[in-house]
């Protein structure tokens, strides 16, 4: 894996999380690593364990040059829709980084012009990239853990372990006790719309 595509840049690399989920927000991290920052661990969050994820999470967070993390309600997703939201995240996260890059690199096929830095848009680049790879491990960890502590408020959906993907158990729960402010609504919750109550 490379650690980013332009070679001696101030590169950050961008990815998001939670995008095909009927329930809770998108997260989206920013990651410049430096020129120091080497780990052989570091894969496409989807990749790897929870308990790699968690311990790579606080590699990076002590040894990355600068890291920042956003996300964007469910609310605002049902709104401009997940893809906007999405690259609204990515860039939000862009936002909080305590150095500006020069380039930017986004994991997938879909970004929009940011401050006037360049940009490219990598598919599969969490998998190519240790910057994108850096920050798709941050939005994935973030993200689970802001579902785990819904979780205690909504258990009848089971998030801690679904953390909202539509998965058999959640789509019961959405059938039988209904959707929440954390649903997004523009979303198919449930095979047949018609039995859900809204």
């Amino acid at each position: 894996m490379e650690k980013q595509f332009i070679i001696d840049a101030i590169e950050a690399g961008c990815d998001e999380a939670g995008r095909g989920c009927l329930a809770g927000p998108v997260f989206a991290a920013a990651v410049i690593l430096g020129n120091n920052f080497e780990n052989q661990l570091i894969n496409d969050s989807k990749q790897l364990s929870e308990k790699n994820r968690n311990q790579l999470k606080s590699f990076i967070e002590q040894n990355a040059l600068t890291f920042s993390v956003a996300y964007v309600e469910p609310k605002k997703i049902d709104e401009i829709n997940i893809l906007n939201a999405s690259i609204l995240a990515m860039q939000l996260a862009l936002d909080g980084l305590k150095v500006i890059p020069e380039n930017i690199i986004v994991d997938g096929n879909r970004f929009k012009p940011y401050k006037e830095i360049p940009y490219q848009c990598m598919i599969k680049g969490d998998a190519r990239f240790l910057n994108i790879a850096a920050a798709s491990i941050l939005a994935k960890t973030y993200r689970d853990e802001y579902m785990e502590n819904l979780h205690l408020e909504f258990p009848q959906y089971n998030w801690k372990k679904n953390k909202g993907y539509p998965t058999i158990e959640h789509r019961k729960g959405i059938s039988e006790f209904g959707s929440t402010i954390h649903h997004r609504m523009s979303f198919r919750l449930l095979p047949t719309q018609l039995s859900l109550d809204i």
